[in-house]
């Protein structure tokens, strides 16, 4: 089980990683156009952070599982799975449309990192 936790939780880093990168990719562009990886990328982090969550209690019998923060990132990460998919086939990203993106990902690091 801890093979599969620690393997779920490297693709959901590399996934959020990922992301972070090809959003920051058109930060120069004045017509930005969203990478369908960044769709692919938010949902295999979502069904890594779901297998984590699933074994988390396996993994770590001793420690209690944050559920309100793991619905907080969840709620953070299906509304920049929504916004995605509602704007992949677009020509043209609007700047409000990837600086939400942009800052819902970032808010969704910084709850990993600093509520504990």
């Amino acid at each position: 089980m801890n093979a599969i936790y620690y393997s779920a939780f490297g693709i959901h880093i590399l996934c959020v990683v990922a992301i972070l990168g090809m959003l920051l990719s058109q930060i120069k562009k004045s017509e930005k156009k969203l990478n369908p990886g960044v769709v692919h990328a938010t949902l295999t982090a979502l069904i890594a952070g779901l297998i984590m969550v699933g074994l988390f209690t396996k993994v770590n019998p001793d420690e209690v599982l944050n559920h309100t923060k793991i619905g907080i990132k969840g709620l953070v990460i299906a509304v920049i799975l929504i916004l995605g998919y509602s704007n992949v086939k677009k020509p043209v990203l609007k700047n409000s449309v990837w600086g939400a993106m942009l800052g819902l990902t970032v808010l969704n690091v910084l709850i990993a990192s600093f509520w504990n």
